[in-house]
């Protein structure tokens, strides 16, 4: 991975190749300084089992059909928002796979490149060398594409230069790191860009995260009280078995195999705009969608345990603090 081994006092980040039995391995290495000496973290890619198909990430139908609209639109922002290992990177690649053709010269710029994908034209940002997202977005727009991915809006520099290209007749795809979907209307003013020129460009903001599936071996059926349930659980609308994790041999214990996502789409519409041009809190802006009919990360998670498909339990796990709203269920 390219890291210094005679060095300890410093953190360092490298990234190696491996073939296992074939196949190919991506492995990301985190190394920092502790007092007992240095600890490591490898985040190991399998670049054989990634799936880049929006229809197969977990998605409900209603969802898919409303994004894969959205991601079709000539110009605008679409942000995916999440916390690190949400699988935003995944959703995004397999927009950009979704939406790519010959017609449509589509180029990322990314910190780092997960993944290599055919037809697409993929930037590694390089900040010591000044390559930023920022810089490097500025030399992507003299190229003429017609669709640009950044891998994050960090900063007001790079903020101001998606819109900007989004005002410019451009596509883009970005992320952001945020709780909910409504948080990136604030997140984004809170970064300095004018309110005005967030609620013009941004046309809809995803977010997501990662939930285990149930193990299909030896998951087993769970009929709830009310009262162990949550009070914001749809218990009139139980219509097939709810399951709870058990363990076998194909799981190794563990009751679940797998993940899944689970979505919140914001898709902005006047209402959306007007609030956050206003500087309106997140609360607010997170009212007035689900009044539109947007589902919260909680209402779509319910929506997999109802179709057995993960756990009460796991949903509670993922979605803490996502309460107060309905989501609008039904």
């Amino acid at each position: 991975s390219r890291l210094n081994i005679a060095e300890k006092r410093l953190p360092q980040d490298g990234r190696m190749k491996l073939k296992v039995h074939g196949r190919e391995i991506d492995v990301r290495v985190s190394v920092i300084p502790m007092i007992h000496g240095e600890g490591i973290v490898m985040r190991i890619l399998d670049k054989g089992s990634m799936v880049f198909d929006l229809k197969r990430l977990g998605m409900e139908e209603d969802t898919y059909k409303i994004y894969s609209e959205l991601i079709h639109m000539p110009h605008g922002i679409v942000l995916v928002t999440g916390p690190t290992g949400s699988g935003k990177t995944t959703t995004l690649y397999s927009s950009l796979l979704q939406i790519r053709s010959p017609e449509n010269k589509i180029i990322t710029t990314e910190d780092p490149v997960e993944y290599q994908l055919d037809g697409i034209n993929q930037i590694q940002v390089h900040p010591k060398i000044g390559l930023t997202f920022a810089h490097s977005l500025r030399s992507i727009l003299r190229h003429d594409p017609d669709i640009v991915l950044v891998g994050e809006i960090r900063d007001k520099e790079t903020a101001e230069n998606a819109i900007q290209a989004s005002l410019t007749g451009h596509m883009v795809f970005s992320t952001l790191h945020t709780n909910d979907a409504s948080g990136a209307f604030t997140r984004m003013t809170d970064m300095g860009v004018e309110p005005f020129l967030v609620a013009s460009t941004v046309e809809a903001v995803m977010a997501q995260r990662l939930v285990r599936r149930l193990c299909p071996h030896c998951k087993q059926v769970y009929e709830p009280k009310r009262e162990e349930l949550p009070g914001d659980f749809p218990f009139d609308v139980i219509e097939e078995p709810i399951y709870q994790a058990t363990g076998c041999r194909e799981c190794r214990g563990i009751g679940y195999s797998g993940r899944m996502g689970i979505y919140e789409l914001l898709v902005t519409n006047e209402e959306i705009r007007d609030l956050a041009n206003e500087r309106a809190s997140s609360w607010e802006i997170k009212k007035a969608a689900v009044k539109n009919g947007m589902k919260t990360l909680r209402v779509d998670g319910w929506r997999k345990v109802l179709k057995g498909s993960t756990t009460v339990d796991e949903i509670m796990r993922i979605t803490k603090g996502d309460r107060g709203l309905d989501g609008g269920f039904a």
